[in-house]
């Protein structure tokens, strides 16, 4: 079960990652786009593709984000409920998805 620390970590881990804030919370960026946030009680949001967001949902753990945004790729991850090996996962498909193609290599 990883912790906001192993959050924090393994987004910084991703190429030119950076902390940073969304409305008071924080935020994690690469190229000024935000591809994840971390929410209150061990949530975190992040900015999958759809179709991934789909193949990957986990209901309790890993579900899109209700209305609009949800539908756009938006999707909670419960830290406690996945692995550090899935979270490393989803964290590099969000970056994957606003990264410079130039990082994406």
């Amino acid at each position: 079960m990883p912790t906001p620390t192993d959050l924090h970590r393994l987004a910084l881990s991703l190429p030119e990652a950076v902390e940073g804030d969304d409305h008071g919370k924080p935020a994690y960026l690469v190229g000024k786009k935000i591809f994840c946030t971390v929410g209150e009680g061990g949530r975190a949001t992040l900015r999958l593709d759809p179709e991934d967001q789909h193949n990957l949902a986990a209901p309790g753990a890993v579900e899109p984000v209700p209305g609009f945004w949800g539908r756009k790729g938006w999707t909670f991850v419960w830290l406690d409920r996945v692995s550090e090996d899935q979270l490393a996962l989803l964290l590099r498909l969000a970056w994957t998805g606003v990264a410079p193609k130039r990082l994406r290599g």
